[in-house]
């Protein structure tokens, strides 16, 4: 897994270094964000690059609010490490950090997030919330949504004679048989299978859209399920309908493929409706169709999110007021002005609807029906024992794809470690 690359112009007051103070004023409350006010108290963000609100949007929320903020920007990778160990000394990293879907379980079996009151229409409006819900207790707000969206190249299509887009994955499968066989494209179909999160997660969301389960209700891997999307990797990769470079390389360039040209469909992240309309990013600008993710007997009715999402920790000293900068931060009016600032994909289906309907946001109707169908895979929250267990499925599914284990084996592998974790 990596994430969206999506990287913020910081203003040219912030520094190089990791605290970047941000400029401060005080003004009137905002009934849209339900903000007080809360003079001279000061809070501290750590965020990624990509999530930084830039100085104009902070320095709105001190007029809002009175409380200063100072924005603590730290790579992705690092902000992890940096929580557990100021944490696990009982002090804080930050007043409001980052958090990514895949920390939640672990997060929440060390007490080191704060509970965030929700309301009910959050709840309705906001589906990945269910991804930062652990026990009935909210977490985390997710403020940059990504989850999977199919894609196909329609010129590619017609050139293999295929007249409409596949509803089930038996579909696909066929559909890349003719495209291969067409000599339209040599490898027409795109999936991450190299050693890393992005062969766990497409292990996860292929068992999820075409079986509606990964875990059992006692977390270990429904063996049916899972077994049927490694057979169908499988399947993929022994007919060479896959390129053998996704075997080695990133997530990212494996997706990128059906932006080069190069794959004719792919299942990946929702960044790539904006990216197939970039020329600087895609070289067949206006081939490529976002649509509803194949199932087995037809389109899925569930899809999987990896969104990002900021939290309060538990051993902050300005509970109250982290909290308001995180109603704000995700509420619906600056998730509009994330977008424009940021590109952040929007986790409100309301705010992606309005852009949508603005013209903002282009060729994105499949997002918008396809955000209706964001489910959690994890019947009991993702757990704390998350990293291990990917680290050890991506490792066995790369070695399917090399040719060293056989689908049954890879599963066997997956599915004595996930029980052994469970059982700790």
């Amino acid at each position: 897994m990596r994430k969206r690359i999506f990287r913020v112009l910081l203003s040219l007051g912030m520094t190089i270094s990791l605290l970047a103070g941000c400029g401060m004023q005080n003004g009137q409350g905002n009934e849209n964000t339900g903000t007080t006010k809360a003079e001279g108290e000061e809070i501290t963000l750590m965020i990624p690059d990509w999530g930084v609100p830039n100085e104009t949007l902070l320095e709105e929320f001190t007029k809002e609010t009175g409380i200063h903020v100072t924005v603590n920007e730290v790579s992705w990778d690092d902000i992890r490490d940096k929580i557990a160990i100021a944490s696990s000394g009982g002090a804080t990293a930050a007043d409001v950090v980052e958090v990514d879907w895949s920390w939640v379980g672990e997060f929440y079996a060390a007490d080191w997030l704060e509970p965030l009151e929700v309301t009910e229409q959050d709840k309705e409006d906001m589906p990945t919330l269910s991804t930062f819900t652990v026990d009935g207790k909210v977490l985390a707000m997710p403020y940059a949504n990504d989850y999977r969206l199919s894609y196909y190249n329609t010129k590619q299509y017609e050139q293999a004679r295929i007249t409409k887009e596949p509803e089930t994955w038996n579909e696909v499968y066929e559909q890349m048989k003719q495209i291969k066989e067409a000599g339209v494209v040599e490898y027409p179909f795109a999936i991450p299978l190299n050693a890393e999160e992005g062969a766990t997660t497409s292990l996860m969301w292929l068992a999820y859209t075409m079986n509606g389960i990964v875990f059992n209700e006692d977390g270990t891997l429904n063996r049916d399920s899972i077994l049927s999307a490694l057979e169908f990797e499988k399947k993929m990769i022994e007919e060479e309908l896959v390129d053998p470079s996704d075997k080695t390389t990133s997530g990212l360039d494996a997706y990128r493929r059906i932006t080069s040209g190069n794959a004719s469909f792919m299942t990946g992240p929702t960044s790539f409706v904006t990216r197939s309309m970039n020329e600087e990013e895609c070289q067949v600008v206006g081939q490529i169709q976002p649509i509803l993710v194949p199932g087995k007997d037809g389109k899925s009715e569930k899809t999987m999110a990896l969104p990002e999402a900021i939290g309060v920790t538990k051993f902050s000293k300005h509970k109250e007021a982290a909290k308001k900068f995180v109603k704000w931060y995700t509420s619906a009016d600056i998730q509009k002005k994330l977008n424009e600032t940021n590109s952040t994909i929007p986790t409100r289906n309301s705010v992606l609807e309005q852009l949508v309907k603005a013209g903002v946001m282009q060729n994105a109707d499949a997002m918008i029906e396809e955000a209706k169908r964001i489910e959690s895979p994890f019947p009991n929250g993702v757990p704390a024992y998350y990293a291990e267990m990917s680290n050890t499925i991506y490792n066995a599914v790369n070695q399917m794809a090399r040719g060293e284990l056989t689908p049954e084996k890879a599963f066997d592998v997956m599915d004595a470690k996930v029980k052994e974790l469970v059982a700790q």
